[in-house]
């Protein structure tokens, strides 16, 4: 990282993509392309993802405090506890998705290295927004989620960790296909995001190099920069959610599709 100005621009993009759902690792590749920098530049991309946190702490706050209060406080069957049962789906969601990442680690980080994979990787997402139109309208919550569901879910998300498919835009479209409500398929989605995020930022920080110096300013305003667009554009997606106007993200993921291939070519 080598200006302010970088840092912000990849703090934006990082905010803005990890919660609408067009894949922010994909534009990360784009964005790093455009400004000439490395994608070894851990530090950097360990900032920003740790800002993105931020948002999802803000926003679900009340249910992760409710969830760590569950085990004490929620009597009587698991069905009347649905705390209790918010966070068991979320450890078995969090499952495929930790062996999805563990087990093709190395395979999903040689992605990283050119705009190629992303022409087809963006189609896909693509494709995926634009069939939620036709999801049929589920009212499923925490109470009544299958526990296959979570599992497949948790699937859906440890695939996206390839460039190009968006984390959010798939655990969402995959919970609405799976019937639950609009909101809750946002709920869900983003609060099985803080165990992958946090995944994410330790096996990225086993590599640091604890020599190197550090650029505090960059990365402070990278995270900064993902921290507060992060929250405007997860606000924006959950009114989107909620609204139905999610699968018009569809186009702007086909455009990007476009864009890579002219990346790729040029």
């Amino acid at each position: 990282m080598t200006t302010a100005l970088d840092a912000t621009l990849l703090g934006v993009v990082q905010g803005v993509t990890e919660f609408l759902p067009v894949s922010s690792s994909g534009h990360l590749v784009l964005a790093q392309e455009a400004l000439g920098v490395e994608h070894e530049d851990i530090v950097f991309e360990l900032a920003v993802h740790i800002g993105t946190l931020v948002p999802i702490f803000l926003v679900y706050f009340s249910d992760l405090w409710k969830m760590t209060k569950a085990p004490f406080v929620e009597k009587g069957p698991l069905q009347e506890r649905p705390a209790t049962r918010l966070l068991l789906l979320l450890i078995l969601g969090c499952i495929p998705t930790a062996a999805i990442g563990l087990g093709f680690q190395d395979f999903f980080e040689s992605l990283f290295d050119s705009a190629g994979p992303l022409v087809i990787s963006f189609a896909i997402t693509g494709t995926l927004l634009f069939a939620t139109r036709f999801a049929p309208k589920g009212d499923k919550n925490a109470l009544d989620l299958p526990w296959t569901s979570a599992l497949i879910i948790g699937i859906a998300q440890g695939m996206a960790i390839t460039p190009g498919i968006s984390r959010s835009g798939t655990t969402i479209a995959v919970a609405l296909f799976l019937g639950t409500s609009r909101s809750f398929s946002a709920r869900f989605s983003f609060l099985l995001s803080i165990p992958a995020i946090l995944g994410a930022v330790l096996l990225q920080a086993k590599d640091l190099d604890s020599t190197a110096s550090l650029d505090w300013t960059a990365l402070g305003i990278g995270a900064a920069a993902a921290a507060v667009t992060g929250y405007v554009a997860l606000k924006l997606l959950l009114k989107l959610v909620d609204s139905g106007d999610f699968s018009k993200f569809a186009w702007y993921c086909w455009a990007m599709a476009l864009v890579s291939l002219g990346v790729w070519v040029s």
